[in-house]
């Protein structure tokens, strides 16, 4: 069934997002374009409904916040492509889509007879957007590989951490967040090409690959010097010291640097407050302007720090900040999730967006858009699908489906 003017003017390109964790954002990305994003699942439910945190603490496949953040904007059907059936029914449905997305294994499209080369038999502008742990091509294409493997044979592991201890993962999926943002972009890319010469194209995402984008500087640098700088942690390497980037308050942290020369000046007011105080101390008698950091002592360094550290904790972060500002001191506080939300900055741009989730009883706080555009702005929402939430929706009113062929389809395990 062709689509409404209506949906063509609000969804001018339509997605089939095959993707599990892995690939979550690119969809996501391609929806607050205003895309028409269709999050295919397997009957039951994707198995990353089971990644928490959930709301509420309570394990459920339909509450995992995980699953509302990264598919906020699409729609949401079930389908098991491993099906004759199944495929037949993608099949149609990719005829018609603009982008399919998808995360599985390298070849598991092809095997089932839906992968880049029988679809575009079918429809030469579709792109296909695959998003692998290696790539599709290589001796690792045929390796799995979960988030902490694409990081650690990316490099980024080997520079997170403190220097005394092994290196460690970073808290969140990056290398899946930096893949999927690297394949949106490839999408749009490839969408370009497409404007211009009239056929699509297979986007081939490695998610290593895309860690190792973010740490190009570290791999230029040992490619000329054969050296890298020490895992530092919370503490920033300045010539040969260590210094501390985060210093704890009364009720807090905040981000603050020792700095010398020209930025000096942001630090001679920070110590005159402290002469105020009475606890300059070691601090009291040096000309900052003057100050080479990348010559000074580690000693040096430490003593001064000591000094600093005594004043920060006798002050809140807010009493430290809004000094801060009264004073042109180069600080600022180290936000905890719920202050990022209290930020007034962020509340005057009406950066936060509140999501209606009426099975939930209430809207949910999501954040909005990264890009402002001001003549096609993004946009965030609805809320995440339920577990085939549009099955009706598409394949009655737009495939053409009847009602008993729906309930012979649901009995056979096919949607």
């Amino acid at each position: 069934m062709a689509k409404t003017e209506k949906m063509e003017e609000a969804f001018p390109y339509r997605v089939l997002d095959l993707t599990d964790e892995k690939g979550f954002l690119c969809g996501a990305i391609l929806a607050n374009l205003g895309a028409d994003v269709i999050k295919i699942e397997r009957p039951g439910g994707d198995p990353s409904r089971n990644i928490g945190p959930f709301y509420h603490d309570i394990p459920d496949l339909e509450k995992s916040l995980y699953w509302f953040a990264y598919n906020a904007g699409k729609r949401g059907i079930t389908l098991n492509i491993k099906t004759a059936d199944g495929q037949e029914i993608f099949k149609t449905m990719a005829k018609t889509a603009d982008f399919i997305i998808e995360s599985f294994p390298v070849g598991y499209m092809d095997d089932l007879g839906i992968g880049y080369k029988a679809l575009k038999q079918l429809n030469p502008r579709v792109i296909m957007t695959s998003i692998s742990p290696f790539g599709q091509t290589g001796p690792y294409s045929q390796y799995k590989a979960s988030d902490i493997v694409a990081t650690a044979m990316g490099g980024l592991m080997y520079i997170s951490g403190d220097a005394d201890r092994p290196p460690v993962r970073p808290s969140v999926e990056l290398s899946y967040m930096h893949a999927g943002a690297h394949a949106a972009i490839g999408s749009l890319i490839a969408l370009h090409y497409r404007e211009r010469e009239g056929v699509g194209q297979h986007v081939d995402v490695s998610i290593q690959e895309a860690v190792v984008r973010q740490v190009y500087i570290e791999t230029g640098l040992w490619e000329y010097t054969r050296s890298l700088y020490r895992r530092c942690g919370s503490r920033a390497r300045r010539g040969t010291v260590m210094q501390k980037e985060t210093w704890e308050c009364k009720d807090g942290w905040i981000s603050f640097r020792i700095m010398g020369g020209a930025y000096g000046r942001g630090i001679q007011p920070l110590v005159d407050w402290m002469k105020s105080d009475g606890i300059a101390g070691p601090l009291s008698n040096i000309d900052w302007s003057q100050v080479d950091i990348m010559t000074m002592t580690q000693e040096e360094s430490d003593v001064w720090e000591d000094a600093f550290a005594k004043f920060f904790r006798q002050h809140t972060v807010k009493e430290i900040y809004d000094e801060a500002i009264k004073r042109r001191i180069y600080l600022l506080p180290a936000y905890t999730p719920k202050q990022i939300t209290e930020d007034i900055q962020l509340k005057a741009r009406d950066f936060w967006t509140k999501i209606d989730h009426e099975e939930l009883g209430q809207a949910l706080t999501y954040p909005g858009p990264a890009v402002r555009l001001s003549e096609t702005p993004m946009h965030i929402g609805p809320r995440a699908p339920l577990i085939g939430e549009h099955n009706q929706e598409i394949y009655e009113k737009e495939l053409g489906l009847s009602k008993e062929e729906l309930v012979i389809l649901k009995e056979n395990g096919i949607i």
